[in-house]
């Protein structure tokens, strides 16, 4: 990528109204349709003449010769890092996010499947939410039951009120009051504990427990050992097909990229740590083009924000759609639902 340098205000203002025309039409600009439209007291000659010198400094670029420019991933990002204005959310757009959140989610997972759909609503773009992982959840509940034929079934609900379960298939059966005994020393020792460290946990303790308490650690080893990992890579999508209506994406190979990208969450998931790489702040990062390492996919960006549980950052949500995208108002979207996302898990989290 062309090193970002500082622009003259002439070359700010004509790169600012480059970026706006092609974010609002899709078409390449022209020197008189930046002229006619910004009313900038420059002609044509000047602008055109500036233009090109964008062009030469990797900030514009023009796709056929008699065509007009479009912003390179150079430009967008001059333009989000020192132009863009975050735009102002209205009292009527609060208000909106804030209702659709008003209806009752029970656990972390239908909040973060709600926010995703929102996120699509209201950008028209693809919304995305990354459930928190269980290296961010603790356990709240695991109960063992008996189920026959020695089969055990796991009940573990975690701090965010999210509920899994899974039968085990052991080598020997288990008796009544051994569950029993099994059940009240698993709470005893893995209430609060992380979800991905329950075996490390009982592990840990076993060198210190003796005659019976030894002989029910080993058992609960034997049953944590199937408890099914969730990791952080656990993605909800919704909105996609607002992409392929964008001009950007008509083409069917372009279209195809995008349509495998979507059914690959690992990738997604690390799209979203990418746009927040390195980030000291909380608010939300804008990632433009060549999307998590890809080659094919240079038409796309994200804006993606952390939502933070008890002042930790746990997971993040985001939009994804075309370059072209309206960041300032996105971000201003993105930044205040991941609030919302925060302060709803909170509640949620015991």
């Amino acid at each position: 990528m062309t090193e970002v340098r500082d622009l003259n205000e002439r070359e700010q203002r004509i790169l600012q109204a480059v970026v706006n025309s092609y974010i609002t039409t899709a078409d390449p600009v022209g020197s008189r349709s930046v002229v006619k439209r910004f009313e900038l007291g420059l002609s044509p000659a000047t602008v055109r003449n500036v233009m090109a010198d964008l062009e030469e400094m990797g900030y514009l670029q023009q796709i056929h010769t008699s065509s007009g420019r479009i912003p390179t991933d150079t430009g967008y990002r001059y333009y989000v890092n020192y132009l863009m204005r975050v735009q102002e959310l209205t009292l009527r757009e609060r208000n909106r996010i804030e209702h659709k959140f008003s209806e009752k989610l029970n656990d972390a997972d239908e909040v973060l499947q709600h926010t995703s759909q929102l996120l699509a609503l209201i950008s028209n773009q693809a919304g995305l939410a990354e459930a928190p992982g269980d290296d961010h959840a603790y356990l709240n509940r695991l109960e063992v039951l008996d189920v026959g034929s020695q089969r055990v079934a796991m009940l573990i609900v975690d701090n965010y009120g999210r509920v899994r379960t899974q039968t085990v298939k052991l080598k020997e059966t288990v008796e009544q009051d051994q569950l029993q005994v099994l059940n009240r020393f698993l709470m005893e020792h893995l209430h609060g504990v992380r979800l991905d460290g329950l075996s490390a946990a009982i592990e840990e303790r076993l060198r210190s427990f003796l005659d019976e308490q030894r002989k029910t650690a080993e058992l609960a080893l034997r049953v944590l050992g199937h408890v099914p990992q969730h990791s952080s890579t656990q993605l909800f999508l919704e909105g996609a097909g607002h992409l392929f209506s964008q001009p950007e994406f008509q083409d069917v190979d372009r279209a195809r990229e995008v349509f495998d990208l979507f059914e690959e969450r690992t990738a997604l998931t690390d799209m979203l740590r990418g746009a927040l790489a390195n980030q000291e702040h909380v608010n939300s990062s804008i990632h433009i083009g060549r999307i998590a390492g890809s080659s094919g996919l240079e038409d796309i960006s994200v804006v993606a924000s952390p939502y933070y549980c008890k002042d930790e950052p746990v997971g993040m949500i985001g939009v994804l759609g075309p370059r072209r995208m309206p960041y300032s108002r996105l971000t201003a979207i993105v930044d205040y639902t991941a609030g919302m996302v925060g302060r709803m898990l909170t509640r949620l989290a015991r």
